[in-house]
């Protein structure tokens, strides 16, 4: 493990630093393209471990017809940490019109499945498309298996596939895989097991984070591993997924389906969303999930307090910035550079 209290390099981040960051959706990107640039001038690695469990839209479609790993998180992984702006990455992001075969599917996604095919190795495909976008970090799927995700909820009824547990309006009591516990992809462990800061969130908790800890091995690798494990706290809760959940439900969630004990910090926002948005996640039933101290106490968990949101006038979604969740981060490994804090079980400090 690097010494996290070496003399910092540029961000204060130490030299060598090892980061994996695990999700999904619209928050793995923002973790990846906020950190890429710090982890390159300290001369570190980045690796983003993507959730393969999507059954929606375009890599659903692809899924279905070719059987092949869900592409579009992965692709969108691949863009945030991409340095060959804007073409390549607009044409990776660009999505066909209309209603024929082509129509909603993206350019990124049907490059990727023509490259697996081509190649016979989904890694060698996303290795390649990494090299045409120049990225700076590496990308890797969390399973190579054909994984199906499931839900029990709390009356009783199981619901299968993605899309459907995220529109769910039930209360989610059990999370699992079809086939269980998939093998892991190459490569998948080992960064794990020699991160020096594991990042989990933002995002959906229960159809982009959780499905990635339910990969055989996974949260071993992470329990045993010396690294800082952070999870990023969502800015509102997700209707259907989380309706009604707190920070501490979040937290909890995560301790059922990977045991107690894996989290360091919890990473939530400060700033008040503006008055305007917040009506507008409201009348959907969303609302702001900060932690409490009291709660960060109950759970043995450090909670840090920061500014994290991106403020764009009109705009109508409340979103991560990624500067500042990177310099949030980075605050987190100095503070833990001075004091390696205990494990679960012993009293936890609120940082602020």
């Amino acid at each position: 493990m690097s010494d996290l209290r070496a003399v910092p390099a540029n961000h204060g981040l130490p030299r060598g630093l090892r980061v994996v960051a695990l999700g999904g959706g619209t928050g793995l990107p923002v973790v990846l393209r906020g950190l890429k640039h710090a982890i390159a001038a300290c001369g570190g690695s980045l690796t983003g471990i993507v959730n393969v469990t999507d059954d929606g839209g375009s890599s659903g479609r692809l899924r279905r017809d070719y059987h092949v790993l869900p592409m579009g998180d992965i692709r969108n992984c691949l863009v945030a940490l991409s340095e060959n702006e804007p073409l390549m990455s607009a044409l990776f992001q660009y999505r066909y019109r209309g209603k024929g075969e082509l129509g909603g599917h993206s350019v990124g996604n049907l490059i990727l499945t023509a490259l697996a095919d081509c190649q016979r190795s989904y890694l060698r495909a996303i290795e390649t498309s990494g090299e045409v976008l120049k990225i700076r970090g590496r990308i890797l799927p969390a399973t190579l298996e054909n994984v199906v995700l499931r839900a029990r909820l709390s009356d009783g009824r199981v619901i299968r596939g993605q899309s459907r547990i995220a529109r769910s309006p039930g209360s989610i009591e059990c999370l699992m895989t079809s086939p269980s516990r998939p093998v892991p992809a190459p490569g998948v462990l080992r960064v794990l097991r020699e991160a020096d800061l594991i990042v989990l969130g933002p995002g959906s908790l229960f159809t982009s984070i959780l499905p990635n800890l339910l990969v055989r091995g996974v949260t071993r690798a992470i329990a045993r591993s010396r690294a800082v494990r952070v999870l990023v706290g969502n800015l509102m809760t997700q209707p259907g997924e989380t309706s009604g959940f707190s920070a501490e439900d979040h937290v909890l969630a995560v301790e059922r389906c990977a045991g107690a004990g894996l989290l360091d910090y919890y990473l939530t926002n400060v700033r008040p969303i503006r008055s305007a948005l917040r009506r507008r996640y409201a009348r959907e039933g969303a609302e702001p999930v900060p932690l409490s101290p009291a709660a960060a106490r109950r759970l043995g968990i450090t909670l840090v307090e920061r500014d994290l949101v991106r403020e764009e006038p009109g705009a109508r979604l409340v979103r991560h910035h990624e500067g500042k969740l990177a310099r949030a981060l980075a605050s987190i490994l100095r503070r833990h550079a001075i004091r390696r804090l205990p494990r679960r079980g012993a009293d936890s400090a609120v940082a602020s």
